[in-house]
């Protein structure tokens, strides 16, 4: 019997709750949104990844000296190069992109400026991507503006092209197959029995002992639209694709599209 007014007490407390106008209690949960609603209009829509873009005809002038941000390259096409025959020699042939299916950009690379360069300092400044080729083989890359120095001429202005070498990093590490860096660089052991570790097998030697190699990439930023301190364009990017942490032969890969930025 003691129970009772307990009782009484939390079930009150609960109807309190359950009759509340939901209008408070949604309020209560949702807040002020925090721009949820634009996430979910934007998610699945392919338009995460877009660079943004400048009004054609935009001209103007920017000095291409102190420092630059939010600098956007968003591959709109890829091209795998691929070995030719007794007819026809090795030449660029178009790609697909099968993943990610909806951002392959690289975006809010942030830099340098000085001496008319633009040299990359940090940002998301690459991006995992798997093409698709017309012989139905798949390249995976990682598509890299990291440590970027282009250079050009002293403005940023339409028609001016800045040119220059990237790094690009191993699409995987030697630490992915154990988290423990136990098979970087040094093979794999194996409990279930021994492993061919190479020996004269140059072949087999690739395919156990994995290492981290990157690569170099050439970039051309084209500048056609300048706004304040915006600009938009184009890029042309060649860099090697992955090489199975040492056990395949790169190909090289030219990526093609749009890109934007600020100066800071």
């Amino acid at each position: 019997m003691r129970f009772r007014p307990l009782l009484a007490l939390v079930l009150a407390f609960c109807l309190t709750f359950a009759a509340a106008p939901n209008s408070v209690s949604a309020a209560f949960v949702q807040g002020r949104e925090r721009g949820n609603s634009d996430f979910g209009k934007s998610v699945n829509s392919g338009q995460n990844g877009v660079c943004r873009t400048l009004p054609s005809g935009s001209s103007g002038s920017i000095s291409a000296d102190g420092s630059f941000k939010e600098l956007c390259l968003q591959p709109t096409q890829i091209f795998v190069k691929l070995e030719g025959n007794a007819r026809q020699s090795a030449d660029f042939v178009p790609a697909k992109i099968i993943s990610p299916r909806f951002n392959s950009s690289v975006d809010q690379v942030y830099g340098d400026l000085s001496g008319g360069k633009f040299t990359a300092k940090g940002g998301i400044d690459f991006s995992l991507i798997t093409v698709l080729a017309p012989n139905g083989e798949e390249f995976p890359l990682a598509f890299s503006v990291k440590d970027m120095v282009a250079g050009g001429g002293k403005s940023i202005a339409p028609g001016e092209d800045f040119t220059g070498t990237t790094a690009i990093p191993s699409y995987r590490t030697g630490d992915f197959l154990d988290p423990k860096s136990r098979a970087k660089d040094t093979g794999v052991d194996y409990a279930q029995g021994l492993v061919a570790l190479g020996g004269d097998d140059e072949e087999l030697a690739k395919e156990n002992i994995k290492q981290d190699l990157g690569g170099d990439g050439q970039i051309t930023l084209s500048i056609d639209r300048v706004a304040g301190n915006e600009f938009a364009g184009t890029f042309v990017a060649v860099q090697p694709s992955d090489n199975d942490l040492g056990s395949k032969d790169p190909v090289d890969v030219k990526l093609t599209g749009n890109l934007y930025g600020r100066k800071a």
